[in-house]
């Protein structure tokens, strides 16, 4: 009885503390009151990143959302986003390249989550429901990456401003991340975002700070659009070195009350993701829960898939490279490709996927198929090795024939002569 006294003793602020943090999440939407006039918070994004739009506001009494998009306001390409209250899971693996946004998006605990983003997916994005009550709005501007330096610079908050006059644009690099490894040479990644700094910002929009939009931003007149249609977004990586955390340390009675309640001290187990996937299809692999400030490595087995090596855009024939939304690309698959790809968030692994590659079957081959020119290859390789063998067998034959008759000539010679 004493130890049963014990252990609900030291379960219970365990119990309080998750029921409290349930508590909480049900009523942060009470705490902050939706606007009375609906407005658009300005937010920008790189390409190619899970971008996270939270429902920041909604009546208690409102179980499920729905979210609207609008590329401009009053037009007519308005569109409902909804998955059945958040029942739609998205894969990062199965969506096709140039998929619309209906396929590249989750409706989570409210908020909206856009997979892959791209610069066609900016606009108006708008929480409500279905009979047509909006919440909160969202001005959301995804700007294309221009240039990726690997430079050990360290650049300032603000760089590379220009105009004169009622205006200015800037480049405004967000912090920079955490080593995306520890304990193993990693790296930190930087993004740089272009912005305008004006008194003529339409009043339907918020901005933080204030009088700077992000270039793309609907806020922005169209006076302003064609000068910042030159500008693009930047990354900045660098190297980093960071030491793992240590691991807690227990006293004895500590331990033994663990291994008593089922609570092991070995690390937590990976997930594991399986992939079967035949040659010659693009793949696209994700980090499980990576967010656009979050920190992501991919590693093949012991082989680390630095960005300074495996960059988009460094190399017009990279087959495998690393988008700036930290997603892992194969264009085409290979055989080669198979294997174990590990994935790091924020300094630790957090995914491990296996991949399997295999051929096509029941599909007519043509010529131009990666297989097809896979097996020529082979093909060709081994008659090229055969000849190669066959000729020398040949030739070796031929040489030693002749230096037999050369040797039994030269024999019969000294015979004579003797």
């Amino acid at each position: 009885a004493t130890l049963f006294s014990v252990v609900f003793l030291l379960g219970m602020p365990l119990h309080l503390s998750a029921y409290e943090a349930v508590q909480e999440e049900e009523t942060i939407f009470a705490k902050k009151p939706c606007p009375a006039f609906l407005v658009f918070d300005n937010t920008a994004y790189l390409a190619d990143m899970t971008i996270e739009l939270p429902c920041s506001c909604k009546p208690e009494g409102v179980s499920s959302v729905v979210w609207y998009y609008q590329k401009h306001l009053g037009g007519e390409d308005a569109a409902a986003l909804t998955d059945h209250n958040g029942t739609k899971v998205v894969d990062a693996a199965e969506i096709a390249t140039g998929s619309d946004i209906r396929s590249r998006f989750s409706i989570r605990l409210f908020s909206l989550l856009i997979f892959r983003s791209r610069p066609a997916d900016s606009g108006h994005y708008t929480c409500g429901t279905a009979g047509g009550q909006f919440f909160y709005g969202y001005d959301v501007d995804v700007q294309e990456a221009g240039k990726v330096s690997f430079s050990p610079e360290l650049p300032g908050q603000w760089r590379g401003a220009a105009g004169t006059g009622p205006y200015r644009v800037f480049t405004g690099f967000w912090p920079w991340s955490v080593c995306d490894r520890c304990g193993v040479r990693g790296e930190q990644t930087r993004v740089g975002l272009c912005y305008l700094q004006t008194d003529y910002l339409y009043g339907r929009y918020r901005h933080s700070p204030p009088r700077v939009a992000s270039c793309g931003s609907a806020s922005v007149p169209r006076r302003f659009k064609e000068e910042l249609q030159e500008r693009r977004a930047e990354l900045a990586v660098r190297r980093c070195l960071a030491a793992c955390p240590p691991e807690p340390t227990l006293s004895p009675g500590e331990k033994s009350l663990l291994e008593f309640l089922g609570y092991g001290l070995k690390a937590p187990r990976v997930p594991v993701k399986y992939y079967t996937r035949p040659v010659g299809y693009p793949l696209v692999l994700a980090c499980p829960n990576a967010r656009p400030q979050h920190a992501v490595a991919w590693d093949k087995g012991r082989v680390r898939l630095y960005r300074s090596s495996y960059m988009e855009g460094l190399s017009n024939a990279t087959r495998i490279y690393l988008d700036s939304g930290h997603h892992l690309h194969f264009r085409p698959l290979q055989l080669e490709d198979k294997g174990t790809y590990y994935c790091w968030l924020q300094g630790r692994v957090a995914a491990k996927v296996r991949l399997s590659v295999t051929m096509r079957s029941g599909v007519k081959r043509k010529l131009s198929d990666p297989e097809s020119i896979y097996a020529l290859k082979t093909i060709l390789l081994s008659y090229t090795v055969f000849t190669i063998l066959f000729v020398l067998i040949i030739v070796g034959g031929k040489c030693c024939h002749w230096i037999r008759r050369v040797c039994s000539t030269f024999s019969q010679l000294s015979r004579v002569q003797i």
